[in-house]
């Protein structure tokens, strides 16, 4: 297993921690996904590392943006 934690912008309420859960955790071989709404912080427990891309892409998806 892996971790890796990553800075999301513009989460505001619960239903913005849930969007991004959801689609974070749609990424192939994602175990958990924990978001703290205050730090605006995502880790991500996965069985591989996961590329920033595809990170990126599922925030993006969800409606916020990865920050580099």
């Amino acid at each position: 297993m892996t971790e890796a934690t990553y800075t999301v912008e513009g989460m505001t309420c619960a239903h913005c921690v849930g969007a991004v859960r959801e689609e974070v955790g749609e990424l192939a071989g994602v175990r958990e996904v924990d978001v703290d709404l205050e730090s605006g912080r995502v880790k991500v427990t996965s069985e591989a590392p996961l590329t920033a891309d595809a990170v990126a892409a599922a925030v993006t998806e969800a409606g916020y943006r990865l920050v580099a």
